[in-house]
């Protein structure tokens, strides 16, 4: 059983904190402005605004160190709708792995809605968690957790694959602001 803490109490760390209880893992719930309560989980998962990354890690760095950060934010100009904030040959989880040089950096979960999350279901496929990074045991460890909550996990790589996750889910998102797909949709993975 892992312990989990989910910065963030928004859609989306709401519906990770229930697919971790779901799995019979324990979780706890930190709302960003709440920056006395210490995280006291193995593995964190950074359900903010990538916009609000700089101030999580600012607060909460020391506190991150040694951990399985898992980050799921999709730096996208929600200005524009127009492209990512990041550099093409970067991403965010690279951005937050050099700054947290002490933790084990994870990209999941963004490429997936809320809605497909908590149903388990995409057009009729299992919900799949798309997990990149560099780490074989954390990786392991977030594929687990993930099945535990009846959802499949699939391995997409190294680290240096948030980028292309991060360039899916800028697409499904604006396929979906554009109402040319549901917020209730999107990708799905078939084997």
């Amino acid at each position: 059983m892992a312990h989990i803490s989910v910065i963030g109490t928004g859609n989306m760390g709401q519906v990770i904190a229930g697919l971790v209880t779901k799995g019979g893992n324990t979780v706890e719930s930190v709302n960003t402005s709440d920056t006395a309560r210490p995280v006291t989980g193995d593995v964190i998962v950074l359900a903010v605004p990538y916009g609000s990354i700089a101030d999580v890690i600012a607060q909460r760095g020391d506190q991150l160190a040694g951990k399985i950060v898992v980050d799921i934010t999709n730096p996208i100009d929600f200005a524009t709708f127009d492209g990512l904030t990041v550099p093409a040959d970067s991403s965010a989880a690279a951005e937050i792995a050099a700054k947290l040089p002490q933790s084990t950096v994870l990209k999941a979960f963004n490429t997936n809605f809320g809605a497909t999350l908590a149903s388990g279901s995409v057009g009729g496929e299992t919900t799949t968690v798309l997990i990149a990074g560099d780490d074989a045991d954390a990786k392991a460890l977030l594929t687990g957790i993930v099945a535990a909550a009846g959802l499949k996990a699939v391995d997409a790589g190294g680290l240096k694959r948030a980028r292309e996750l991060e360039a899916l889910a800028f697409l499904q998102i604006t396929l979906a602001a554009g109402e040319k797909i549901s917020w209730t949709g999107g990708f799905a993975v078939a084997a």
